[in-house]
């Protein structure tokens, strides 16, 4: 595909967009001083809603899911204690803190399994849009915890919502791909499909002493799943031209070799300038790109958040990686806002990135292309193992998900009102609620 095809479709064609979105994600607080706030979720929407992007979408709050639905990946000893731990009775379950890792990076704040079931709903749910075919593209940013294991909770993730949302999307496809573009490697999903060629993983992050410490260029998948993990390894500074001139080349080989039929993105914002945790020097633009890219192939594809510690920037990011979903261009002037003083004194959706050095040189990033183009050119054409990450249940025909779902409606396109974003339908196929009063003040 050319750059000027790429540049025409973005453009002129529309997407069902469906977005999913909880107004309690904002209430939950890990903790004074912790970089992870669920609050960027809430300052998003609001700056979604007030560009007026809501009336191109449908608007859903997610319908929670069963613990039960959680263990198609996690273990039932890990569930169950996620269910039961708060900061009051932590000191009777001192070996379990600690056998789950929890207590430090992930710590015990109340609702936390509350908060695990809200933003793990919206992926699944958004899974189950896509297989029913109501939407080409759906967005949860309150996903993307891409670091959480089988039974142990990291890197601020406690449940794995990018995993259950590609068993869901296993039911109906032959094939997933998942695309991680946050600066951290994306270790928990790639561990729990690293042995099938259902699922290909594809990383780009910083690698070497910095969490999690995986994601070597020779790793590259196990016994089915070789050549289905591909990971590129980069260092700091890593700016928008650097990162496209890999990105695109690699994810259109992976397209052609690959041929999934549906696609998780994760589009953790930590890779972005000035990130209080990253070491890149990506645009928002930059950023975006990859959004816009992997949508050209019109492929289902569901849109997660992920990372992002710098909270006037999130907001920035997805609210613009919304517009580009969409097709739909927006002023880099902010409208006003709940949240409008966070973005002075510039009140752009914009920023300029720093004068950091790129150390990825050139040589480096051609070579290492070059290296995973090879891995995937040994990729067969058309792959049919069982996957093994939870069971009998996640084989080929994997069980329900236990999910509670409406009487199925016959409504089909937009759900918001032109005047009023609150009148959204409920009753659809795939479990939606109506959303009760939190879409713009």
């Amino acid at each position: 595909m050319t750059m000027a095809s790429t540049k025409s479709t973005h453009s002129t064609s529309s997407r069902r967009v469906s977005y999913f979105y909880d107004a309690e994600v904002g209430n939950y607080h890990y903790g004074q001083g912790h970089p992870m706030k669920p609050h960027r979720v809430r300052m998003t929407h609001n700056l979604v809603v007030n560009y007026g992007l809501y009336k191109k979408m449908d608007v859903f709050r997610p319908r929670l899911i069963s613990p039960t639905a959680m263990t198609r990946f996690h273990s039932d000893d890990y569930i169950n204690f996620l269910k039961v731990i708060t900061p009051d009775n932590m000191s009777d379950y001192t070996r379990q803190l600690q056998r789950f890792n929890v207590g430090e990076d992930c710590p015990v704040f109340d609702g936390l399994f509350e908060f695990c079931q809200l933003y793990t709903s919206g992926s699944i749910g958004g899974a189950a849009r896509l297989n029913d075919n109501n939407a080409d593209v759906v967005i949860n940013w309150s996903g993307g915890l891409h670091h959480a294991k089988k039974a142990e909770a990291s890197g601020f993730c406690y449940i794995n919502d990018c995993v259950l949302a590609i068993l869901e999307l296993l039911k109906k496809h032959e094939r997933v791909l998942y695309i991680d573009i946050d600066i951290h490697h994306g270790d928990g999903v790639e561990e729990a499909f690293y042995s099938t060629n259902r699922v290909m993983t594809v990383s780009f992050h910083k690698f070497g002493e910095y969490f999690p410490g995986t994601g070597d260029v020779l790793d590259i998948g196990y016994a089915d799943g070789k050549n289905y993990a591909i990971n590129f390894p980069l260092n700091d500074g890593m700016d928008d031209e650097s990162y496209q001139s890999v990105f695109k080349p690699i994810i259109a080989k992976v397209m052609e070799h690959f041929a999934p039929g549906a696609v998780v993105l994760q589009c953790g914002a930590d890779s972005l300038s000035g990130d209080r945790l990253g070491c890149f020097n990506l645009s928002v633009k930059g950023h975006a790109e990859c959004v816009s890219f992997v949508r050209t192939f019109n492929i289902p594809m569901l849109v997660l958040g992920g990372g992002g510690y710098t909270l006037r920037n999130v907001p920035r990011c997805w609210t613009y990686e919304t517009a580009v979903a969409v097709g739909e261009p927006v002023k880099d002037d902010m409208p006003f806002n709940d949240y409008y003083e966070y973005f002075g004194p510039d009140y752009s959706l914009h920023l300029p990135v720093s004068n950091m050095e790129n150390l990825n040189s050139r040589e480096y990033l051609n070579r290492t292309k070059e290296q995973l183009i090879d891995i995937l050119r040994e990729v067969e054409p058309v792959p049919g193992t069982q996957i093994q990450t939870g069971g009998v249940e996640s084989a080929l025909h994997p069980r329900g998900m236990l999910m509670d779902v409406d009487d199925s409606s016959k409504a089909d396109g937009g759900n918001a009102s032109e005047n009023n974003p609150d009148q959204r339908g409920d009753g659809r196929s795939d479990g939606r609620k109506e959303h009760p009063s939190e879409m713009a003040s």
